[in-house]
């Protein structure tokens, strides 16, 4: 199974709900896992770097990748069926590469906040992911949301949002999400992420990506 996290926005949290699911996936479920980081930042490669730099036996395996090996690099990992790859989209859509990883897609998530520039741009990520690929179910997760701000426009942007896919439960703002790495999710943030993690994994990811 292929799961495509992306957004237009940076930002919106792509590279962390990549390792939170790669994490969840590896210790709940005891899925085989590999990351594929496309995101030009390559944070999530280059934690799993300074994980092994450290000794660290790491639970999945993390692979900066490029567009143009990429056909070859899907072949060899779907070879196997219980593979489970998370692709790690980078933040502009622009160019034709992309395609290809796109279709690949079996689920497409997509993290997003409430203000207008991210709202913005996770419709045009949808749009675009969507004209692509319309095999793939695509889930809105709102992120990093503010327990004290009040988020006017927020039943309007799911009703739109609701087009295009299914909007899920959202993750609230921590801090500690900085302290999620590639062998671990800490503790204290797993209330805030296991509903929409089981979510995911229940309606989504144990039917092969089928709603």
């Amino acid at each position: 199974m292929v799961i495509l996290i992306g957004n237009q926005k940076g930002g919106a949290g792509k590279s962390t709900l990549t390792l939170l699911l790669a994490n969840y996936l590896t210790e709940s479920h005891k899925r085989k896992v590999t990351v594929l980081d496309m995101d030009y930042q390559q944070s999530v490669s280059a934690k799993y770097e300074k994980a092994k730099v450290l000794d660290n036996d790491p639970p999945y395996e993390v692979m900066a990748a490029d567009l143009t090996h990429f056909p070859m690099m899907l072949e060899v990992l779907t070879a196997n069926p219980d593979e489970t790859v998370l692709i790690d989209l980078p933040g502009k859509m622009d160019d034709d590469g992309l395609i290809p990883v796109i279709l690949s897609g079996d689920l497409i998530l997509c993290p997003f906040n409430y203000d207008e520039f991210s709202v913005d741009s996770t419709l045009l990520f949808a749009m675009v992911a969507g004209r692509i690929n319309n095999r793939a179910p695509t889930v809105f997760i709102p992120n990093r949301i503010k327990a004290n701000v009040r988020y006017d426009t927020r039943q309007q942007v799911d009703k739109v949002l609701a087009g295009f896919g299914t909007v899920s439960p959202a993750i609230a703002e921590r801090i500690d999400f900085q302290r999620v790495d590639t062998l671990h999710t800490p503790a204290i943030v797993l209330p805030a992420v296991l509903p929409v993690l089981d979510l995911l994994y229940s309606n989504y990811i144990d039917k092969g990506g089928a709603v």
